[in-house]
């Protein structure tokens, strides 16, 4: 069920003061913990690969992103802040619509609940990104694994699977990105 809360709400929220997160999730705000320093470390270590992917196909019109709000709907009340994002635009602001994504990437932390991770995951696809990345640890090994999406009428279909350290090239982005999941680790 759609929660009362829209977007102009969510734009309107007051940033928090310990570094907290907060998104509308179908009208509802969902507050999650600041970023641990893993965290923000793997994020931080997605953006060499993007930018070196994107000068390697000669790509002047992507701009990778770490931590943006994203109008994702006013109709499904969405505003989430994806990890990082690959944008056709120049970043400039605080909060961009959705058709300036062309990809997202979610760090899955051990607190997003199965819930969560779902309506997002429903959540871009509604908004047309054409790719989307999660990124998870493997149980109680220390190693990540990347499940690497193409949207495909509407819904996301795995392209890619890295589970293993070691350079690997992904397909599912609007350039092959060539990374190693060892560089990442949080």
């Amino acid at each position: 069920m759609i929660g009362p809360y829209t977007i102009e709400h969510w734009l309107a929220f007051p940033p928090s003061e310990d570094g907290s997160r907060t998104e509308l999730i179908f009208g509802h705000f969902h507050a999650t913990p600041s970023p641990s320093g893993e965290h923000q470390l793997a994020v931080t270590r997605l953006i060499r690969p993007f930018e070196d992917s994107i000068a390697a196909a000669g790509r002047t019109d992507l701009y990778a992103v770490i931590g943006v709000g994203v109008k994702i709907s006013s109709t499904l009340r969405t505003g989430l802040i994806p990890d990082v994002v690959l944008m056709d635009r120049i970043p400039a602001g605080a909060s961009f619509p959705a058709e300036a994504l062309v990809l997202a990437v979610e760090v899955w932390s051990p607190g997003n609940t199965r819930n969560e991770r779902e309506a997002k995951m429903v959540a871009y696809a509604a908004a047309g990104v054409p790719f989307l990345w999660t990124i998870s640890r493997k149980g109680n090994d220390p190693g990540l694994e990347l499940t690497a999406h193409r949207l495909h009428d509407d819904r996301y279909l795995v392209e890619n699977t890295v589970k293993s350290a070691g350079p690997t090239t992904v397909t599912a982005a609007p350039v092959p990105v060539t990374l190693d999941l060892a560089d990442l680790v949080f």
